[in-house]
């Protein structure tokens, strides 16, 4: 299986193990600030949307092409926080008077895996976020130490 390509930045940060140059893309001309939420976006998808873009603009993980991933997001974001919060029970009732698992929670957990794996390709996810910061550690040097004094 081949490794997904990665934006710029995040190899950047992780370091580039090969000897070959490596062109940043190029920079956004039209837009110099951070791309609006798309109006289609139901209320609470906005709010996440004006939440976490500004962040991801700001380190280049957002550009305008990225934007309807990142609609995507927040679109799952607003299903599984609206269906939790209208989730009252976790069981209801049929009409045989049978009580079964409430259809909410299917909803919730689909929406809240969507949700997950699109926040990954974001790095909003606690494990993307290490995996980013793993990167961001310069190599050991074999200078290192090299003008340090001697060990008592």
């Amino acid at each position: 299986m081949n490794n997904p390509p990665v934006p710029f930045v995040v190899a950047k940060l992780k370091g580039f193990p090969g000897k070959r140059a490596k062109r940043p893309p190029p920079e956004p001309a039209a837009l110099e600030r951070c791309p609006e939420a798309p109006s289609y976006l139901p209320e609470l998808a906005r709010e996440e949307w004006n939440r976490v873009a500004p962040g991801l603009w700001a380190i280049g993980l957002l550009s305008v092409v990225d934007t309807a991933c990142l609609a995507a997001y927040c679109a799952s974001y607003a299903l599984w926080r609206r269906a939790s919060e209208e989730l009252d029970s976790l069981t209801v009732q049929t009409k045989a008077g049978d009580l079964r698992r409430h259809p909410l929670i299917k909803v919730i957990s689909d929406s809240a895996a969507d949700m997950v794996r699109y926040a990954g390709e974001f790095g909003l996810s606690p494990v993307a976020r290490t995996r980013l910061a793993q990167g961001h550690q310069p190599p050991p040097s074999k200078f290192d130490g090299l003008l340090a004094g001697p060990e008592e």
